[in-house]
């Protein structure tokens, strides 16, 4: 799925893999083994994917700072993952035309911008 927010996804891939697409937030990796010729699910594998690394550098994060990363960084940061993971699956599972929450995020955090800039597919190989 391009950058575009002007660019629709293809209804009947839309339809076609849904499943692959919801399923990617919860593991990432299904669609690229359920789904790998749909730009609709790789995009959404690519949103699990960084999804995956927030929560990763989250825990990594809270777990190394004693009492704030404890109490704080960790339960909200991972109330954070997860309710970005619920809302991607409840956007995708209503909404064909859906082009994600991640990419949104990106364009105020540098961090998850960077993630999404070295995991996503360039134009040319979609």
């Amino acid at each position: 799925m391009p950058d575009n927010p002007n660019l629709k996804p293809d209804p009947a891939d839309v339809e076609k893999n849904r499943v692959a697409a919801i399923l990617a937030y919860i593991i990432f990796f299904i669609p690229l083994l359920a789904a790998k010729d749909s730009k609709f699910a790789m995009y959404h594998c690519n949103q699990g994917l960084i999804l995956f690394l927030a929560a990763v550098i989250i825990n990594v994060v809270g777990s190394l700072v004693p009492i704030i990363g404890w109490f704080i960084i960790l339960p909200l940061g991972d109330l954070a993952v997860l309710i970005l993971a619920i809302l991607g699956i409840v956007k995708v599972s209503l909404d064909t035309d859906y082009i994600g929450i991640v990419p949104s995020l990106g364009n105020h955090l540098p961090l998850l911008d960077l993630a999404y800039a070295m995991f996503r597919k360039k134009d040319n190989d979609l």
